[in-house]
């Protein structure tokens, strides 16, 4: 697809990408940026080009921070550049401004995990020719519902990104439209507060909204109401929760952990809620379809992302 100019500046096509990249996404590497917009160039002199004629514009401001002992620029739009971007109207508003103080702030490395999570879908769309692009998924939506646990709050679900994903089978010639929710965690938070989430994801699931006081009788004589959910998605997506931040040891008594407290939630043992996890590195290496998913509920039988059981990945050596 063409992308117009943003405003008078007269950007090229791969400066105008990125400037909506870094709308969606907020905070974003050179390398990320290089895999995502530009993956078949060998070199990253081209986009770091266009990426500082974002900033000689004004558009776009970076901060740096150190990886294995060199600076890494991370890239975000000014409100000049948020601006640009919305005049287009390519992109649904987001109200979330970065700041270089939220750049240095303890988000960043979450933030930049985020990405990193849905550059592993696009990685292997490409490799498997399905389809799944740059803006494909979107961080921080929130979703409200209510809780008959928790009577009388107005509570929020809010995934760290809804990934939307389609799925070719070239031998049937059938493409599947599969969204997910994303949750990454990097283990700041306790395990705990994390089998809280998974619990939301469930009462979500299950929310139906009350009709008005007005509207109550004639309401409960037709058939029960429709899940919130429904105005959004055809199917309630799938959860994958992915963790990083940790050892593979440490990670894996997290899942084990995880799945404990799971088993234990009343919610969850009778909801229809499919949620699998697995780490960043797995994600990476094998990709979205390989078995890299330990499901919550039910056997610790490894499967995709399509959340059925499978074949589990034979054991490689140590690199």
């Amino acid at each position: 697809m063409p992308y117009p100019h943003i405003g008078p500046t007269g950007l090229g096509q791969i400066a105008q990408q990125a400037a909506q990249v870094l709308y969606q996404h907020r905070l974003v590497s050179t390398r990320q940026m290089h895999r995502l917009i530009t993956p078949h160039h060998t070199r990253t002199e081209y986009l770091r080009r266009q990426l500082h004629t974002l900033r000689g514009a004004g558009l776009a401001e970076t901060v740096g921070r150190r990886v294995s002992g060199q600076t890494e620029l991370l890239w975000w739009l000014t409100e000049k550049g948020a601006q640009s971007v919305e005049a287009v109207g390519l992109l649904p508003p987001r109200p979330y401004r970065m700041s270089p103080e939220a750049a240095l702030g303890p988000l960043q490395e979450h933030t930049l995990a985020a990405v990193e999570t849905g550059l592993a879908f696009v990685d292997h769309a490409r490799r498997l020719g399905h389809e799944c692009g740059p803006l494909d998924w979107s961080p921080e939506t929130a979703h409200y519902y209510r809780d008959e646990a928790r009577p009388g709050e107005d509570l929020s679900l809010i995934p760290d990104a809804v990934l939307n994903y389609v799925h070719t089978d070239s031998r049937a010639k059938q493409r599947t439209l599969l969204t997910f929710f994303l949750e990454v965690d990097r283990t700041q938070m306790t395990i705990a507060r994390l089998a809280q989430k998974l619990h939301a994801y469930a009462a979500y699931q299950t929310y139906i909204p009350q009709p008005p006081a007005s509207r109550r009788a004639t309401a409960a004589r037709r058939a029960p109401g429709t899940p919130a959910w429904r105005s959004r998605y055809p199917v309630y997506p799938r959860l994958l929760l992915v963790l990083t931040g940790a050892s593979a040891n440490r990670l894996a008594r997290r899942i084990a952990d995880l799945r404990s407290l799971a088993a234990s939630d009343p919610l969850l043992a009778t909801t229809a809620l499919r949620a699998g996890v697995t780490t960043l590195d797995q994600l990476r290496e094998d990709g979205p379809f390989q078995p890299v998913f330990t499901p919550i509920l039910g056997p610790a039988e490894p499967t995709d992302a399509w959340l059925r059981p499978t074949t589990p990945i034979a054991h490689r050596p140590a690199a």
